[in-house]
């Protein structure tokens, strides 16, 4: 099969790559960042994704049969907005109708809600229901945290622990979430690209943890006695933003918070990915933390590839 993937060069879309190529399908790029090293060379040519000439867009993905869409924004910014990626992605997928493409996979979230004022949820349930009243075959993958090498929670939350007397947790923290590897994703988008049902998945990870209790496992998988202390959202919001401002980051959002502490990143499902972030953990405590992954830097550069922490 002939399938188009965005995100290519940067996180879960470089895994899912490698696993389409792995299968033996052809696959072509569709990114912001055609400067960025391309780690496929000619096995993967790139395209931009010509948002404001959809023609275009449409042209590009002539003659592919699935498309797998990471595209996205985590966070409002003067740069980006969760409604201009609404917006592109509407596009992108008219796109896809158009140029014939039967399949598509599509990366959402956890507990979308057209009904909620987080604008992440928001969107990402505005996206699921135009997807679903497209006409194309669809896959809807709902995964909660990735964690992987480049990731950013997983490995910042580390640093912090490396490097500040203390981390505080906002509330009580015993809300949950239920981080999948980010190559258990990969293999099962991978999978779907070839189906033809259409299925919505919630792609969670088998374990599932407070907030609280996986800062202390990371804590303790690295050897580390740092108190975990309760704060005020208020409080631990306005801290994160004093250091993003030092680092020149977005560490996390007010909306980010609320959704963690709404319970969003949990589902009752059966898990889609079988590696253990424990274990995970525990194989890469020599160098999880060890420098800072800046989202910012990721979202403003595109010509640095993204490396592993």
């Amino acid at each position: 099969m002939r399938i188009a993937v965005t995100g290519t060069f940067g996180y879960s879309g470089r895994y899912i790559t490698k696993r389409l190529l792995a299968a033996g399908h052809e696959v072509i790029a569709l990114t912001n960042s055609l400067r960025r090293p391309n780690p496929f060379g000619e096995k993967v040519t790139a395209f931009p994704f010509h948002f404001a000439e959809p023609h275009k867009l449409r042209d590009s993905l002539e003659g592919v049969h699935a498309l797998v869409n990471t595209y996205w924004v985590r966070f409002d910014h003067r740069l980006f907005t969760h409604r201009q990626a609404v917006a592109n992605t509407k596009i992108l997928f008219s796109a896809a109708r158009e140029a014939g493409v039967r399949r598509i996979v599509h990366v959402s979230i956890t507990n979308p809600d057209s009904a909620s004022d987080l604008p992440y949820f928001r969107g990402k349930a505005e996206l699921e229901s135009a997807l679903k009243c497209l006409g194309v075959s669809y896959c809807i993958l709902r995964p909660t945290v990735l964690f992987g090498k480049e990731d950013v929670l997983i490995n910042n939350i580390a640093w912090s622990l490396r490097h500040l007397p203390a981390f505080g947790v906002f509330g009580s923290g015993d809300y949950r979430l239920q981080p999948i590897y980010v190559d258990d994703l990969a293999q099962s988008a991978a999978q779907k690209a070839e189906g033809g049902a259409d299925e919505v998945v919630e792609a969670i990870g088998p374990e599932t943890f407070t907030y609280r209790g996986l800062v202390s496992r990371i804590r303790n998988a690295l050897g580390l006695k740092r108190p975990i202390l309760s704060v005020s959202p208020g409080l631990g919001y306005w801290g994160c933003r004093l250091f993003g401002l030092f680092a020149g980051d977005v560490v996390i959002t007010r909306e980010e918070i609320r959704g963690l502490m709404e319970g969003r990143l949990y589902v009752d499902a059966p898990p889609l990915g079988a590696t253990k972030l424990t274990e995970w953990i525990d194989q890469q405590r020599d160098t999880l933390g060890r420098h800072y992954t800046s989202e910012m830097a990721r979202r403003v550069d595109r010509v640095s590839e993204y490396k592993s922490n």
